[in-house]
C-alpha cells in the first residue's frame, strides 16, 4: 500500500478515469476526496471504495467557481488532517456536448469561456488552494489530466485542445515555482479512453478509426491512466516533476490520423 496515511483528492471522480484514480488511489491506502459535480455519483464511488474497505468522502465541486474549491480543500484537511495528493482530472470536453467545439469561424465564445473556465482555471483554482495544504504537509504530489489534444492541431474540439496546452503549460510553472519546497507537478496526456464521454462525443466509426491509429493491441481504460496516476503521487516517482506522460498507446508516436478525420467530416 504506497499511499499508506496519505490523503489524496480526485477532482472529476464520479466516473470515467476520476473514479479509475479514486478506487485505485484508496485501494493503496490512501484516503480520498472524491470531488464532482455530480454529488450523487460522487457519493456512489464512495460506497464502492468503502465496500472494498478504503477510506473516502464525497464533496460536489464546480472546479471553476474559487469558493467551492476553497471548501474542498478544507473537506480533506478537516476530515483526514491534511493533503498529500491533488489530481486535478475534472474536465468539460466540448461543454459536455458533441457539436459546440467544432472549428473556430463558427466557435460560440460561451462554449469556449465555459471550457476555459472548467478545464484551466479549475486547475489552475486546485493548485492554488492546494498548494498551502501540501506544503503544511512538508510538499507532496499534483497531477493533471491534460490531453494529446494539446500537442496537436484537429479538425474539432479546439477549445479543449487550447485548455490543455495552458495545463501543460500551468504545469510546468507549477513545478518551477514549488519545486524546491517539495511539490511536484506533473501532467498525463491520455491517448483514447474509453468512457462514455468519449464514445458519445465521437460515435463508433470515431472510436473505430481511432483504435486503428494506436500502436497497441487495444485501446485504453480509465484504469491505465489511474495507475500512471498512482505513480506520479508515489515516492517512486520522487525525481520526475514538471513533465507531460503521455500515456497514449503510441498514437503521437506516427504519422498522425488527418487524412482519415478529412474523411469522416465530408
Amino acid at each position: 500500500m504506497i499511499l499508506r496515511d496519505k490523503v489524496a483528492i480526485v477532482t472529476g471522480s464520479a466516473s470515467g478515469i476520476g473514479r479509475a484514480t479514486a478506487r485505485v488511489l484508496a485501494a493503496e491506502g490512501a484516503s480520498v476526496v472524491v470531488a464532482d459535480l455530480d454529488e450523487a455519483g460522487a457519493s456512489a464511488v464512495v460506497s464502492e471504495i468503502e465496500a472494498d474497505g478504503g477510506k473516502a468522502i464525497a464533496t460536489r465541486v464546480d472546479v471553476s467557481a474559487e469558493d467551492d474549491v476553497r471548501e474542498m480543500i478544507a473537506a480533506a484537511v478537516s476530515t483526514f488532517g491534511g493533503l498529500d495528493v491533488l489530481h486535478n482530472n475534472a474536465a468539460a470536453l466540448g461543454s459536455a456536448s458533441p457539436g459546440l467545439d467544432m472549428d473556430i469561424a463558427n466557435m460560440d465564445v460561451d462554449v469556449w469561456d465555459r471550457t476555459m473556465a472548467v478545464n484551466l482555471r479549475g486547475v489552475m483554482l486546485g493548485c492554488k488552494h492546494a498548494i498551502p495544504a501540501l506544503l503544511e504537509r512538508g510538499g507532496g504530489a499534483i497531477v493533471n489530466t491534460s490531453s494529446g489534444s494539446a500537442q496537436r492541431g484537429d479538425l474539432a474540439i479546439p477549445a479543449y485542445g487550447v485548455s490543455k496546452g495552458g495545463v501543460d503549460t500551468l504545469t510546468r510553472y507549477v513545478a518551477a515555482q514549488y519545486g524546491k519546497q517539495g511539490i511536484r507537478c506533473n501532467a498525463i496526456a491520455p491517448g483514447l479512453i474509453l468512457t462514455h464521454e468519449v464514445e458519445r462525443f465521437g460515435g463508433e466509426a470515431y472510436v473505430k478509426m481511432l483504435e486503428e491509429h494506436h500502436l497497441t493491441p487495444r485501446v485504453g481504460r480509465p484504469e491505465d491512466i489511474a495507475q500512471a496516476v498512482l505513480y506520479l503521487a508515489s515516492d517512486a516517482a520522487s525525481f520526475v516533476t514538471g513533465q507531460i506522460l503521455n500515456v497514449d498507446g503510441g498514437i503521437l508516436s506516427h504519422t498522425p490520423p488527418y487524412a482519415d478525420l478529412r474523411r469522416m467530416a465530408r
